[in-house]
Parts: C-alpha cells; sequence; structure tokens
C-alpha cells in the first residue's frame, strides 16, 4: 500500500464482506470484471484508494493467472489472511462457475437461433467499452500526477497496440523500459 494510505482510517472486512464483495464483483460482469472490482473496492467500499488499487493490480498482473482472481487473493489477504483469500476467491469464481456450465448446456441446445447469437455479439461489444473506460480512469490519477511522463507513454502504446495492432508484448518490451527510465529520470 502507498505510504498515506495505512493512515487512513477503514474498517476491516471480514471473511463475509469479503465474500460478499467479490461475488457482487463476479455477477456485475460476464468476460471481464476489472471495472466492477475497482469500483466496488476503491468508489463504493472505500477499501482501497485509487493509488491502492493501481499498484495492487500492477503486482497482480506481474502474477501468473487471471489479473482479478490474483486482485481477489491479495486484497482479501491483505484483509482477512488465507480465509480472507479463500473468500474473495470463492466469491469471484464461484458463481461465474456454476454460470458458465449452465450456459454451455443452454448454448449447445440453443446455439442455432440467430438473435441470440446476435446477443452474445453485443454483450462483447459492452465489454470492451467497459474495459476502455476502466483504462481511461486508473490512467487519471498517472496523468495527473506526471503528465509529461506519462502522456506520451500512454499515447504510444495506444498507437502501437490498439491503431498499429503491434503484437502487445512487443509494445510492452520497447515501452516497459522506457518508460521506467523516465520515471528513474524524474526522480533526480
Amino acid at each position: 500500500m502507498q505510504q498515506g494510505s495505512a493512515e487512513r482510517a477503514i474498517e476491516r472486512p471480514g471473511t463475509a464482506a469479503l465474500f460478499a464483495a467479490f461475488l457482487t464483483i463476479a455477477l456485475s460482469g460476464f468476460g471481464g470484471v476489472l471495472p466492477f472490482a475497482r469500483r466496488t473496492l476503491v468508489d463504493r467500499r472505500g477499501w482501497l484508494t485509487d493509488a491502492d488499487f493501481n499498484e495492487t493490480l500492477a503486482l497482480c498482473q506481474s502474477l501468473p493467472g487471471p489479473n482479478v482472481v490474483n486482485l481477489s487473493i491479495v486484497v482479501g489477504s491483505r484483509f482477512a489472511g488465507p480465509a480472507g483469500a479463500a473468500a474473495a476467491l470463492v466469491g469471484l469464481i464461484g458463481a461465474p462457475i456454476l454460470f458458465v456450465l449452465a450456459a454451455g448446456a443452454l448454448w449447445s441446445r440453443f446455439s442455432d437461433v440467430a438473435w441470440l447469437a446476435r446477443s452474445i455479439a453485443a454483450l462483447g461489444a459492452a465489454a470492451a467499452g467497459l474495459v476502455a473506460a476502466t483504462a481511461m480512469r486508473m490512467a487519471a490519477p498517472l496523468l495527473k500526477a506526471r503528465p509529461l511522463a506519462a502522456a506520451p507513454v500512454v499515447l504510444l502504446a495506444f498507437a502501437g497496440a490498439g491503431l498499429a495492432r503491434f503484437p502487445l508484448i512487443w509494445v510492452i518490451a520497447v515501452l516497459g523500459p522506457a518508460s521506467v527510465a523516465i520515471a528513474w529520470a524524474q526522480r533526480r
């Protein structure tokens, strides 16, 4: 956690609250719940600050596995130890597993229905919009704190991966060290 956030007084959630929060996150989205995780953990529950969320997510992105699953384990563990990690994880993946099993059974029976296929495609477009909105909200504190350093990196990442369609690994391989160098130079 960021230094100033430790001084902030928050009620430490127990395992039931962690389970309920991550179940709510899981039931809020389909195919991508990061926007809902941020909204729940930062805006609604106040368990993490913007900086805490960004730092925790950055850690979770460096770990193997799905980012939000890792986030549930880290946040659950931070507040309630191993039991909290387990409660948050089960809250996050329990209901979606049951939903996907049921949806798979229904899809095998009704996949030839045209309006259903179009509805699934529309869900994909909505999920893409939510991810873009979350990316903008996460970038806002960084762009405010260091606009001259962050803005070019964000724009180059968008141009490289989003517009030019370069493989993400190459964009990260180039911009990752460049952004570290820029941040290092600004510390001096």
